[in-house]
């Protein structure tokens, strides 16, 4: 294991588990009776799923050393129109088996939007060589821009209750935007250790150049990461639109920071070629805790959002702080009293 990523493999393996069991302590004695309930779990339960999703779909690009601006603005684009179909198209009376296929059509034509957005994005980063920030900050702008021209800024309301179900609904007791959480942090988890594309994405972001010289076709590569990052946008909109019953541009603008800060605090190096998805979803429940506390105590949402950009320059620091000079001093006290001396 390289010495660049020794730190952050540590760091989830130890630092989360005490970071999590200390904030469920520490709010369960602060606040005797409202933190452990099971509403307050519930509502952590059915609170996180849309973080969760935005963040395994800022993952790919950040483990291959680039990143994704527009998960929000296409999550929200695919949002708009999965409700425009649904509002427009499924009639009010309309049975269970009507609803599902206009449900599923109305997933299918999103996700065709988005595999549209990811192989532009994919290709200008590939092929052009525009960097990634840059590219998704275009795309960004733009997606953004058309959403509020189609919509006028007004929400798309009226889900029909297929969707609304999967918003409020709960599977064996467990909530149904935990449901689709879970199983696609599942289908991550084996995409990223059980195939070449895996495989290929942590190569990608440790060298592309020596990636592609031995033999592996990166251009395409690069095409997938943003395509299936475009993927899960789709449906971090559909439970959005689930829980809000409707769909805008501008829901969960402040999410952004929270999917880099829970990427980098799960073990993620920020210069690529390292990330476990293990890591990224003990970081998410660690900042849901933290986050349903500051709740519960009133705090508010602008001081924690003030909060979570000092804990990301914290991490940050202490990344180049153990890169920089922990690492060296490491190094030289491994090697002896003679290599200091030197």
């Amino acid at each position: 294991m390289s010495n660049r990523s020794n730190f952050w493999v540590q760091l989830p393996a130890i630092g989360l588990p005490a970071l999590l069991a200390a904030s469920l302590a520490i709010f369960g004695l602060l606040l005797p009776g409202r933190f452990w309930s099971v509403g307050a779990f519930e509502s952590m339960a059915f609170q996180m799923p849309e973080l969760g999703l935005l963040t395994l779909a800022m993952f790919l690009p950040f483990v291959s050393a680039g990143f994704n601006l527009a998960i929000i603005v296409t999550a929200n684009i695919t949002g708009i129109f999965m409700a425009w179909l649904w509002v427009n198209m499924v009639p009010s009376d309309a049975g269970t088996g009507l609803q599902i296929f206009w449900v599923a059509l109305g997933l299918l034509g999103a996700m065709l939007i988005a595999c549209l957005i990811g192989v532009l994005i994919g290709s200008l980063v590939a092929y052009v060589g525009v960097h990634p920030i840059l590219t998704t900050l275009g795309f960004m702008t733009l997606i953004k821009g058309v959403g509020i021209f189609i919509t006028r800024g007004a929400p798309v309301s009226g889900m029909p209750p297929v969707v609304q179900f999967l918003g409020t609904g709960s599977f064996l007791g467990v909530p149904m935007p935990m449901v689709v959480f879970i199983l696609t942090a599942l289908a991550m988890l084996v995409l990223m250790n059980r195939t070449s594309f895996g495989k290929y994405v942590y190569m990608s972001g440790s060298n592309i150049n020596a990636t592609y010289f031995s033999g592996i076709g990166t251009h395409r590569v690069i095409i997938g990461i943003y395509v299936i990052s475009s993927l899960i946008c789709v449906l971090a909109g559909l439970v959005m639109n689930a829980r809000f019953n409707s769909a805008r541009m501008g829901y969960g603008d402040s999410y952004l920071l929270l999917t880099v800060l829970a990427i980098i605090m799960g073990g993620a190096d920020p210069l690529g070629g390292f990330g476990k998805v293990g890591g990224l979803v003990l970081a998410l429940f660690v900042l849901q805790i933290i986050s349903t506390g500051l709740n519960l105590f009133g705090v508010s949402q602008h001081v924690s959002l003030a909060m979570w950009g000092a804990v990301l320059i914290f991490v940050l620091a202490a990344k180049f702080f153990n890169r920089r000079y922990y690492l060296p001093w490491a190094q030289r006290r491994a090697a002896g009293p003679d290599s200091c001396s030197v």
